[in-house]
């Protein structure tokens, strides 16, 4: 299976692209930007264009999105939402699956706690793909995360939602 992970954000959206198996292997990770001084609407339709052209390239079988779960900040989380919103409906429309997961999730899938603190999230991430140095910056790492967080859980999602017989 071949993930591509999403730390959604409006000025920073983290991306990794991992492609699973017995070694996991990091295909790509970076971070996509928009100016804090333009338009929110004008930095929406170049998100949703710099998501679009990742998706045509990396083709995914999977897009994995970290879930908002918490935010103090109301303006923090509505930018973060609409990104969201962006990665999902176009990463639908690209044909691949979508999954959702929380902060906590990740980490625990990644770390095996689910309140290790980022640098550990780091530490694993370099660890459980083999890389030189830990990956960043820390939106390109989160990004990854979420990846190898879905590939370690989505075999048993499928399996949870089968029924009996073998048919969805």
């Amino acid at each position: 299976m071949f993930v591509l992970g999403v730390d959604p954000g409006l000025s920073r959206c983290g991306y990794g692209a991992v492609e699973g198996g017995p070694k996991p292997r990091a295909v790509a990770a970076g971070v996509l930007t928009t100016p804090p001084g333009d338009p929110l609407p004008d930095r929406l339709a170049a998100l949703d264009l710099e998501i679009r052209a990742l998706l045509a390239e990396l083709r995914p079988d999977a897009v994995a999105v970290e879930r908002l779960f918490f935010q103090t900040n109301a303006r923090t989380a509505m930018s973060v939402g609409q990104a969201s919103g962006l990665v999902l409906a176009a990463a639908v429309q690209a044909g691949a699956e979508v999954a959702q997961y929380t902060p906590n999730e990740v980490k625990q899938a990644v770390a095996g706690y689910g309140a290790a603190p980022k640098e550990q999230v780091q530490r694993m991430v370099q660890s459980l793909l083999g890389l030189a140095e830990k990956p960043r910056p820390a939106d390109a790492a989160d990004a990854l995360a979420l990846a190898l967080c879905h590939l370690a859980s989505a075999p048993l999602a499928r399996r949870i939602a089968l029924v009996p017989g073998g048919r969805r």
